[in-house]
């Protein structure tokens, strides 16, 4: 190469540099984060306070969130699910793809080296150029030769694909916790569930065992001819009755304890659920609830569509940068001889250096129609991002409103039962002394199999209450796993 050749070449390179340098901003808006928003809790004005919730900007718990409620079944099954759920499975499967397609988006950005090797045999056409009367000889040609291309991207259209690509796959990593989150909310959900209804049907096995004995009961009186033969007719229809309402509940638990097989991620024929009891659950007596401030900065939902919005305000920066020109670089060094063995001789070197200017000309209008389209999607994203916040704040209001009415009901049945106990001792005792009728002391016993039905609904509706309220804020179920 000439030095007047490496002259003009660096004063090119040189010309490009700057004009780089000049243009290095991207195009588009940078993304900011949406501000947190200004509510300092979650209550309607007249809503009642829920007892035990503490708003806290830090809400982080020294192990995952379902040892509050201190069962070691139920940590034993979480965990179980956590190590073999196909949803998990295919949560990170979902972001390992998007990961490796940013990592693919990264490189586009990198200089491009492409290695070409060839040989060829060519007949040479003298008359073509004007040569006539010598042979058209046939030669062997080989060549060996690299070659470098750069994008300078100057107006940033590469540098906003791989700020999309990094947000999309933030946002599926934001999924995956999500998964994470509604996997562990729903095991311990249905593990609560199971309890319920364990306790449900032996209320209803030990409601029986009391038909039975109110029947035991009459057909005594009725030896001692203190009863009427059709007395004993009520006694065993609630009977009856009651011992109805066992398959259904069956059917349920049946039900509940499947889920939990599939949440797990087994076949009820290879595993088997626990027999939890709601002995085993004990109520947290403090459940801290991260601010309103906080929660949109740690819920995994909220954080996806914060990076689907970063996403998408990216990709208008792209959409604009591809309605101006852009510079590409490239040089390339080839290597070509007749004989192989004269091909790494420095007479069989050639090269070339260039800088290709490249804009679109008459793709202009619809440039510009993806760029509006990507403005538009941004404003959907904001959106969507919007609703998400709101759809959490309802969500965290309301079951922090359940969890008010949840104590005063459970309390309120507690004291229905006791009453309901006492009621059918004094029917059956008058019944025994001759004073009481058949009617009262079933009426009596249905009073007491609703309100023992009720309390043990009360209490299951109280800790599944909980569990969402664990859930819907975003209890930390990674910390000390």
């Amino acid at each position: 190469m000439s030095k007047s050749i490496r002259t003009q070449a660096r004063a090119a390179l040189t010309g490009v540099s700057l004009l780089a340098l000049t243009a290095c901003a991207a195009m588009g808006p940078d993304f900011k984060a949406p501000a947190a928003p200004a509510t300092p809790g979650y209550a309607m004005a007249g809503d009642r306070p829920a007892p035990g919730v503490v708003l806290s900007p830090e809400t982080r718990a020294a192990g995952p969130w379902w040892n509050a409620f201190g069962s070691a079944q139920l940590d034993a099954v979480v965990r179980q699910a956590l190590a073999g759920s196909p949803s998990l499975t295919e949560a990170d499967a979902t972001l390992a793809r998007a990961q490796a397609e940013l990592r693919a988006t990264q490189g586009q950005g990198d200089p491009s080296i492409d290695v070409v090797a060839g040989a060829q045999r060519e007949r040479i056409n003298t008359q073509a150029f004007g040569f006539t009367g010598f042979p058209s000889p046939t030669i062997n040609l080989y060549s060996l030769g690299a070659t470098v291309t750069y994008d300078l991207d100057i107006f940033g259209g590469q540098r906003r694909k791989v700020e999309a690509a990094q947000a999309q796959a933030d946002a599926l990593a934001r999924r995956a916790d999500a998964a994470y989150l509604t996997l562990t909310g729903d095991v311990v959900m249905q593990a609560m569930k199971v309890a319920v209804l364990r306790a449900q049907i032996a209320a209803v096995q030990g409601m029986v065992s009391d038909d039975r004995q109110t029947v035991a009961m009459v057909r005594k009186a009725q030896q001692a001819g203190g009863q009427a033969p059709s007395a004993i007719t009520g006694g065993l229809a609630q009977q009856a009755q009651d011992e109805a309402l066992l398959p259904p509940l069956q059917r349920q638990l049946d039900a509940a304890r499947h889920r939990l097989a599939l949440l797990v991620g087994q076949s009820p024929a290879a595993w088997t659920a626990p027999d939890f009891d709601l002995a085993d659950f004990a109520a947290p007596g403090v459940v801290p609830v991260s601010l309103p401030s906080a929660l949109v900065r740690r819920r995994p939902d909220i954080l996806a569509a914060e990076a689907e919005l970063h996403a998408a305000t990216a990709q208008i920066g792209v959409a604009t940068a591809a309605r101006y020109p852009d510079i590409r670089l490239s040089a390339g060094l080839t290597q070509q001889a007749i004989h192989p063995e004269d091909l790494f001789s420095p007479d069989s070197a050639g090269w070339n250096l260039a800088a290709n200017l490249v804009g679109p000309v008459v793709r202009s209008k619809t440039l510009k129609s993806r760029q509006r389209a990507a403005e538009a999607e941004a404003r959907a994203a904001q959106a969507r991002y919007d609703a998400t916040v709101l759809r959490a704040f309802v969500q965290v209001s309301d079951v922090m409103s359940n969890l008010a009415g949840d104590q005063a009901a459970l309390a309120a049945q507690t004291r229905a039962q006791r009453a309901a106990e006492a009621t059918l001792r004094d029917e059956r005792k008058a019944l025994e002394l001759g004073g009481g009728t058949m009617l009262s002391v079933v009426d009596a016993q249905r009073q007491l199999n609703r309100a023992r039905r009720d309390t043990i609904a009360a209490q299951g509706q109280g800790l599944a209450d909980t569990a969402e309220l664990f859930t819907a804020t975003a209890a930390d179920w990674r910390v000390g796993s």
